[in-house]
């Protein structure tokens, strides 16, 4: 008899994975959720180079995640990565606090960004291996899950000790490093590797011979990878937006808190429902949710129309990045899924670059709802190619 819920089915170590994600998502969001309105407000930054940093740091993070999965799938080894990686973003922690100025900021962010990289692509790759494949999409749902809902307790707590210590950036950056260093020593602890089957020989997983056993269909889901985050900026943008429209300095947190609430609500079930329901239609529902979330925040910064595309924001992000994460896993080769995580990050890393400088650029020379705009016409398109191309099998 199978009454055992999914989730009671899924091993401990993606618990144990979830939460590491969980505690790092408390401690960088505590900063990440503050450093946008501070660098506008504080230190004069302008939305262009704003929209710059963040896409640097993210496509820093992604680009780096494609010689890490390449380097586990080498070495046969996906944990050691793992705790560099998550080292790495608990050791940058310190350097926003001790920061004087913009310089230190910006090495800090791409700091904890290669941290990220490194520990991407083989943490994902690393649940592909653990998970069970008939619960694959729950698992990485599960994950994504946790991962979210620390990415509204950090703003929480970030607005809480605002208003708590008067504004006060620096405190709050320092209490950031405490959940960092915790989800190091869970990760050491709490997480075993399985076993990987091995010939005994170690082979370049970039060689030329191995790209070729990625098939079509995998090449499909980096395509369409690449489209979503154009399609899809960076969230500083959202933070902006709410501040435009007269949200106050202590409560811009709520932004994300908002956002990553519903995305961790939401990221669960639909990484079930993507088990038992087509791949493709579910990417088209989350892309046509993106283009209602655009066009609301494109409309008015009134409280309303904001929040409203807020809300729709998060929704979208719980439908489809597990989901992707998990069509990378049944697409690629197990003895080249850290690769195959790898060059997927690198061309959304690559369309991240692209796609925050130019939110930047349209929001310094136009206003905030040409950003808006741009993001939702990218959506439409991308929704487009979608159901004009069929998915190679």
């Amino acid at each position: 008899m199978k009454d055992n819920t999914a989730a009671e089915k899924i091993p401990r170590a993606i618990w144990a994975l979830g939460f590491v994600s969980l505690l790092m998502d408390v401690s960088s969001e505590l900063i990440h959720s503050l450093l946008p309105v501070f660098m506008f407000t504080a230190l004069g930054v302008s939305a262009f180079t704003i929209g710059l940093i963040e896409g640097a740091a993210e496509a820093t993070a992604l680009i780096v995640k494609v010689f890490s999965g390449a380097l586990s799938d080498y070495w046969g080894k996906r944990k050691p990565l793992a705790v560099l990686g998550y080292g790495l973003g608990a050791l940058s922690k310190p350097l926003f606090a001790l920061a004087s100025g913009a310089g230190l900021i910006i090495f800090a962010r791409l700091l904890d960004r290669v941290g990220k990289g490194i520990r991407g692509a083989p943490r994902d790759a690393l649940v592909a291996d653990i998970a069970p494949p008939a619960l694959r999409g729950a698992a990485f749902g599960l994950r994504q899950s946790l991962d979210t809902v620390g990415a509204f307790l950090g703003p929480l707590l970030a607005m809480g000790l605002m208003l708590l210590w008067a504004n006060d950036f620096r405190a709050v950056f320092w209490v950031a490093t405490i959940p960092a260093f915790l989800a190091v020593a869970l990760l050491c602890v709490g997480v075993q590797e399985p076993e990987r089957r091995s010939n005994g020989q170690r082979v370049n997983p970039i060689r030329r011979e191995n790209l070729l056993r990625l098939p079509a269909a995998y090449w499909w889901v980096v395509g369409i990878g690449a489209v979503f985050t154009l399609a899809r900026f960076s969230e500083a943008f959202l933070v902006l937006r709410a501040a435009e429209g007269g949200l106050s300095l202590a409560l811009t947190p709520l932004v994300l808190i908002a956002m990553n609430l519903i995305y961790a609500v939401a990221a669960y079930p639909f990484g079930k429902l993507s088990d038992v329901m087509s791949h493709r239609r579910l990417l088209a529902i989350g892309l046509a949710v993106l283009v209602l979330a655009d066009a609301a925040l494109a409309y008015s910064n009134h409280w309303a129309w904001v929040w409203a595309g807020i809300s729709l924001w998060g929704l979208h992000m719980g439908m489809t990045q597990g989901l992707l994460a998990t069509m990378v896993a049944d697409a690629a080769p197990e003895d080249l899924r850290g690769t195959a995580y790898g060059f997927f990050n690198l061309v959304s890393g690559l369309a991240m670059l692209v796609a925050s400088a130019l939110a930047g650029l349209l929001w310094d020379r136009w206003g905030a709802s040409w950003t808006f705009i741009a993001g939702g016409l990218f959506s439409a398109l991308a929704l487009l190619a979608l159901f004009r191309h069929r998915q190679p099998a």
